[in-house]
């Protein structure tokens, strides 16, 4: 069995096997002509339950053929253009390069001592993704699983800096329409079921700051304390950004740590037409960006950052095997000291990759793209009488539902929305999202592929409606 180590013996065996992988999924991109299949769970079941996993095929190019079967041939293909549903998006090239050098060499980046040179490109990248944001010459951070961890490491360092009495008297303010992993992380610090207070949202889906300033009045007067205001720059559902500003100014005078989810938003960041949209987000404590959205990198790639490099010692432990005091002392860079995980992927190496082919004009041309490709499918949407649409979108996310002139009850408009999604999905034409507007149930479009056009757009749309017409008809014949 020693002959499948990867090591200088083997290192053309696993050019060889890598190749051949890479050829397969190479031929299938190539000619997948639509996201999905729509095979059903239950067949999909029956495949993988099929297979014995004591007894290996031993061959490589056997188990690419049994992968074929069980996971190429039906994989929801991101980068299809008429994959339109959730924060996925296409990734590109030079990351994937970065992908299969870091999955090879397989550093670990919790100490220096494991990764050494990949300590210190994380390190640059963190650098310059704060410098990007503005948050100073004191900031740092580390790279994360994804923006529910980076949501909860920043709600952590809130938590300690607010320095209260009691747990139960913490209180965190955010939208009705931010992220549900700032609920989580509530939960996950040990505060209690109130801590989170919901602040209503505009006609745009953006916190409304006079309701903000109002429940950080009530906090203040009943003896709580305001821990943190998380304002999103991105919202799943919306991709409404919070008025930062306003935000900050509040967050000041209230003495209030300011955390920007911008797991979505942080593509801003690299724009050339619409970084002004984040104008406020260099004033936060803490941005939790998610580069694996926005920045069009292979999952996971992501990063909790701070303004303050010092608030990162309430994540830090010290053990005599891994990452003793006196190293600290001895100015060795332990990104453990910053983490919350220990064992960690070098996923910085992917946007290094990136950067150092494309340039972050090349990442923020692909990003304006899509946010004019939502532009454009709003103006469809509102100018088709078939369609009710929420809002104008701020990033590249379209939220709207199929309204049949002939039907007037709210809860068969649900149900037809309903089944349009779930039909579409199993006939693996497009794949859209779906989520509640007052609750109601809506469709979603989440544009993150460049290579979608308007005519994609007007085409799936079509199909929604067909569907939804069709479900309207069958449920007619039924009640006559």
């Amino acid at each position: 069995m020693r002959s499948h180590l990867l090591n200088d013996t083997t290192a053309e065996q696993y050019r060889r096997s890598v190749t051949e992988g890479v050829e397969r999924v190479a031929a299938r991109i190539a000619t997948t002509d639509r996201p999905f299949t729509g095979v059903a769970v239950d067949a999909l079941s029956r495949r993988i339950d099929g297979i014995d996993l004591d007894r290996p095929l031993r061959d490589t190019a056997a188990v690419l053929d049994e992968l074929e079967d069980v996971y190429l041939r039906d994989a929801v293909y991101f980068h299809h253009p008429r994959y339109l549903a959730h924060l996925n998006c296409p990734v590109v090239i030079p990351a994937l390069l970065g992908e299969a050098v870091l999955s090879a060499v397989n550093s670990s980046l919790d100490t220096w001592d494991q990764s050494a040179g990949g300590t210190l490109i994380e390190r640059k990248l963190i650098d310059w993704t704060t410098a990007r944001i503005g948050l100073g010459p004191a900031a740092d951070g580390v790279f994360t699983s994804g923006g529910t961890q980076s949501n909860l490491q920043a709600l952590l360092l809130a938590r300690e800096e607010a320095k209260a009495e009691s747990l139960a008297d913490l209180r965190i303010f955010a939208s009705e329409v931010s992220h549900f992993s700032v609920k989580k992380s509530a939960k996950l610090l040990g505060l209690g079921p109130d801590a989170v207070v919901s602040v209503p949202v505009d006609h745009d889906k953006r916190l409304q700051t006079v309701a903000l300033a109002r429940e950080l009045e009530h906090c203040v007067r009943d003896g709580l304390v305001p821990m943190a205001v998380v304002a999103t720059a991105g919202t799943t559902d919306f991709g409404s950004i919070d008025p930062l500003p306003e935000i900050a100014e509040l967050c000041e005078q209230y003495g209030v740590w300011m955390h920007v989810d911008a797991a979505y938003g942080c593509g801003l960041l690299a724009s050339l037409k619409y970084r002004d949209r984040i104008a406020g987000i260099e004033r936060a404590d803490s941005v939790t960006v998610d580069y694996h959205k926005s920045f069009f990198q292979p999952v996971s790639s992501s990063a909790v950052l701070v303004r303050d490099a010092a608030t990162l010692r309430h994540a830090t432990y010290h053990a005599e095997y891994l990452n003793p005091r006196r190293m600290v002392q001895e100015r060795i860079p332990n990104q453990v000291d910053k983490s919350l995980q220990t064992t960690r992927r070098f996923d910085a190496l992917k946007l290094w990759t990136t950067l150092r082919v494309m340039g972050a004009d090349g990442i923020g041309e692909l990003f304006d793209e899509v946010c004019d490709l939502a532009a454009e499918g709003w103006k469809l949407l509102a100018a088709d009488p078939r369609f009710d649409v929420v809002v104008e979108p701020s990033l590249s996310t379209l939220v709207f539902r199929h309204v049949p002139a002939a039907v007037t009850d709210p809860a068969e408009i649900d149900r037809a929305n309903l089944y349009a999604r779930k039909a579409l999905f199993a006939s693996g034409d497009a794949v859209v999202a779906g989520t509640k507007v007052a609750g109601r149930h809506y469709l979603k479009f989440t544009l993150l592929n460049p290579e979608t056009t308007p005519a994609d757009i007007a085409a799936v749309l079509d199909l929604i409606a067909g569907h939804a017409e069709q479900y309207l008809g069958d449920s007619l014949d039924r009640a006559s």
